[in-house]
């Protein structure tokens, strides 16, 4: 799979996000990137570093946010592929990921995703 194969997934899960969500995403840019450099692999722990959503969440905006560059969430194309998964289900992972990183964005966390079906 090349990279513009990989960002039309991509493209497709933010298609696909609910209404509801659509509606409240603000000041956010999704991008792909091939591999997380090494400041983004140490946030995950030595876990592999599917998805990053790095920026000021909906719920902890106040007043003060403005003039803020886009939150940013990086949508890793190496550590997917590396799963060696089918091409269902890697389309379903690459899905999950993109909700994942979003849901991080809304501020929801880890439960709720599992609630809503998202992790």
């Amino acid at each position: 799979m090349n990279i513009a194969e990989f960002e039309k997934i991509v493209d497709e899960a933010l298609a696909e996000l609910p209404d509801w969500v659509r509606e409240v995403v603000d000041n956010l840019h999704v991008v792909v990137e091939e591999w997380p450099t090494s400041e983004q692999e140490a946030v995950a722990e030595g876990r592999s570093l599917l998805g990053l959503y790095e920026g000021v969440s909906l719920l902890d905006r106040g007043s003060h946010y403005t003039g803020v560059m886009p939150d940013r969430i990086s949508i890793f194309m190496g550590p997917h592929l590396a799963m060696r998964l089918t091409p269902g289900r890697l389309r379903k992972q690459i899905r999950r990921t993109v909700l994942h990183e979003v849901a991080h964005h809304l501020g929801i966390d880890d439960e709720r995703l599992h609630d809503l079906g998202w992790g």
